[in-house]
């Protein structure tokens, strides 16, 4: 095939597969997708309406949860309505240049998550084992720099990535076994050799994680010999709660990404259904339960959210209608 034929057949959009070999279960499948992407938007939008309209929470922890709830509805948008658009629609078809702009967006965000966990865990360690210089190391300028650091190191790993997947030429079937245009189902599709592009990401994927872990882990260690030294029961049961929750999180978001980056490389005979249902329910549990995990368990933000909600109900009954309804019941009185 000359080369201009392959450069043709590169512009032409792509066709998502959805779950291989479950296409007449879409309809079913789809309903979990549907209600976890709703209770993502919920959760998600919740948490930054609360801490936007609190100035009580307008502290660096609160921060961090608010950045990672804008992260979770960034790369859950980029998967989901088009997820569940194949499988209501049966419209499977995206365009050449969408599907690498989807890609970039999933892989970005979820390396700018991974470096916003880093730094929540630290705000905990220095909050539980260092409370006193918690409001000098941790200022409302630094927490944003965090942040931006954040996004501009997934932004970063993301771009050569990017400029070695458009860099080939896809010339075999336009078709990707998949629900989303994942990396590793992508390449396959070249008809040149990915190696490079396959090393990289493994490279990035593991330094990335691999770091990331490994000063959590740390700062939890750190939090958990502070928390074993703490003389009331109750105050320990209550931090083991709390940090247990997180871990658990942080588990599943790391343990599920690079379970399904290796999956996807390395089949190990598993159903190719099986595969892309890990990777879709990587992309969609978390950001559902990081609200719940991260700010509905916190005391702050229930008590906020319950002072909003009370403030809207009051906003609905005007000074008139509460004048009516004490003289209606002064005439049964």
């Amino acid at each position: 095939m000359s080369a201009p034929n392959q450069s043709n057949t590169s512009s032409l959009p792509f066709l998502l597969m959805g779950i291989p070999g479950l296409e007449s279960l879409h309809i079913w499948i789809s309903i979990p997708f549907c209600f976890m992407y709703i209770m993502t938007l919920l959760g998600n939008s919740t948490i930054l309406l609360t801490v936007r309209l609190e100035e009580s929470l307008h502290e660096p922890m609160y921060y961090f949860m608010s950045m990672l709830a804008a992260i979770d509805l960034v790369f859950s948008t980029a998967v989901v309505p088009k997820m569940l658009c194949v499988f209501w629609l049966d419209a499977r078809e995206i365009a050449f240049e969408g599907c690498f702009i989807q890609m970039f967006f999933i892989h970005t965000f979820t390396a700018v998550e991974s470096g916003v966990l880093l730094a929540m865990s630290f705000d905990r360690y220095i909050a539980i084992c260092n409370p006193l210089r918690y409001t000098t190391i941790l200022t409302s300028s630094r927490t944003m720099q965090v942040g931006l650091l954040s996004l501009a190191r997934g932004v970063a790993v993301m771009i050569p990535l990017m400029c070695l997947l458009t860099s080939l030429p896809y010339c075999k079937t336009r078709v990707i076994p998949h629900s989303y245009c994942e990396h590793m189902a992508m390449v396959e599709l070249a008809c040149a050799d990915p190696s490079v592009s396959n090393l990289y990401s493994i490279i990035v994927a593991t330094l990335l994680v691999g770091s990331d872990s490994i000063f959590i882990t740390f700062s939890y260690g750190m939090i958990l010999r502070s928390v074993l030294r703490l003389p009331s029961r109750e105050a320990r049961l209550k931090a083991f709660s709390t940090c247990g929750s997180h871990v658990f999180i942080i588990l599943l978001f790391y343990i599920g990404g690079l379970l399904s980056m290796y999956l996807q490389m390395f089949s190990l005979g598993l159903a190719p259904h099986t595969q892309v249902l890990v990777a879709d329910f990587y992309l969609t549990v978390p950001p559902m339960l990081n609200p719940l995990i991260y700010g509905m368990k916190t005391k702050q933000i229930q008590e906020r959210i319950i002072k909003l909600l009370e403030q809207l109900a009051g906003l609905r009954i005007s000074p008139a209608d509460n004048d009516r309804a004490d003289t209606e019941k002064g005439k049964f009185s």
